[in-house]
């Protein structure tokens, strides 16, 4: 499955086209970019496989999707510190390094997709943890991840197996 982004009306929303239908998302603050930067708001463009899927097994089931699917735990982040050994990969905290926590108490990141952006190989300081995730109230921008409804994205995941990707046109 080809997921296809394009932005749309604001420099802050797109629309995510899959198995003929279109769905209203958040992007980055700072619109889409090629020359994408640690820290710069922005969404990649590019090509990005759906790596895999992470939820929180505490407050949902797990989604019905062919990817791989893990739950968060207590402990994961992400790192996003240039530099570090561990830059833009899932690590347990705490980690003497700037790092999000995954597990938030907010809803936003109940349901990760991790993009393969800047992974293979990791560069550093070209950008890290850009994810398809729930988004916030009223679409708000991210800081440079695909961020839609939470029943959108589940009837995405339900489209998607292995092999699919999100293209960010």
């Amino acid at each position: 499955m080809k997921l296809r982004l394009s932005q749309y009306i604001r420099p802050t929303r797109g629309l995510l086209h899959a198995g003929g239908r279109s769905f209203p998302c958040a992007i980055g603050r700072s619109g889409i970019r090629r020359d994408k930067r640690e820290g710069d708001g922005a969404t990649p463009a590019g090509e990005f496989e759906l790596r895999r899927i992470l939820y929180r097994a505490d407050r949902m089931p797990c989604p019905d999707t062919a990817l791989e699917v893990n739950p968060i735990g207590p402990r994961d982040g992400w790192c996003d510190a240039p530099g570090h050994p561990e830059y833009n990969r899932q690590v347990q905290l705490p980690i003497h390094a700037s790092a999000e926590r995954l597990r938030r108490a907010n809803p936003v990141y109940d349901i990760i997709v991790v993009l393969g952006h800047n992974d293979a190989p990791v560069i550093d300081g070209m950008g890290s943890a850009i994810f398809m995730h729930i988004a916030k109230p009223n679409l708000a921008p991210t800081a440079g991840c695909v961020a839609l409804r939470r029943n959108d994205l589940l009837a995405i995941l339900r489209m998607c197996g292995p092999g699919s990707s999100l293209i960010v046109q």
